[in-house]
């Protein structure tokens, strides 16, 4: 069985049932990134050790009721990740890393999500394509001449090459759909309410 474009729901299934294991996943995904990603640059922050250790105590974990159990996932880099530089593409925040996760990102942790990496953005978060001078352009997988669109495409990117099993962006206008669109996955933008 092949995982990489399995659903996270799927995912977490299997990994409760055990019908893989939590390390053997994210190591799924991981190869991917290391293979695959040098020529998309979706994955720009990596914390691939800290995702490890938490796999490993997942998988030793009698209790598998969460519900996103052990699924491997990347967040947008505008997202803080404790431990992780939040830059939003700007040089002078590339050394300062984060204190504290972001409510969503605890929110996922808390589902049983494993978070190994960040993708890229456009400056600001506020274009139509994802490049910055910290980590660089963002190409689309089915055409790296193309982008994957802005500015949660370093996410939509990485879900359309299968480098994570789940991933969570941000939109205001655009910015989930744009890239989803562009790269021919399922984006979704939730009300407010």
């Amino acid at each position: 069985m092949d995982p990489t474009f399995l659903s996270a729901t799927d995912l977490a299934s299997r990994l409760r049932t055990r019908q893989i294991g939590c390390l053997e996943l994210l190591d799924h995904y991981i190869a991917r990134v290391e293979r695959l990603d040098p020529r998309i640059n979706a994955v720009v922050v990596r914390d691939f050790e800290r995702a490890r250790a938490q796999a490993r105590a997942l998988d030793a974990r009698s209790d598998r009721s969460a519900p996103l159990f052990g699924v491997p996932m990347t967040a947008k880099e505008s997202f803080d990740v404790a431990g992780l530089p939040t830059t939003r593409g700007h040089l002078a925040a590339k050394d300062r890393p984060a204190t504290a996760s972001s409510i969503a990102v605890q929110r996922l942790e808390a589902a049983g999500a494993v978070g190994f990496g960040k993708t890229n953005v456009p400056v600001d978060l506020a274009d139509w394509q994802s490049y910055n001078p910290v980590y660089g352009a963002t190409s689309n997988p089915w055409n790296t001449a193309h982008t994957p669109g802005g500015s949660s495409g370093g996410s939509a990117a990485a879900l359309a090459a299968g480098l994570t099993g789940l991933e969570i962006g941000s939109d205001i206008g655009g910015s989930i759909r744009v890239p989803a669109h562009y790269c021919g996955v399922f984006g979704h933008k939730p009300t407010w309410a």
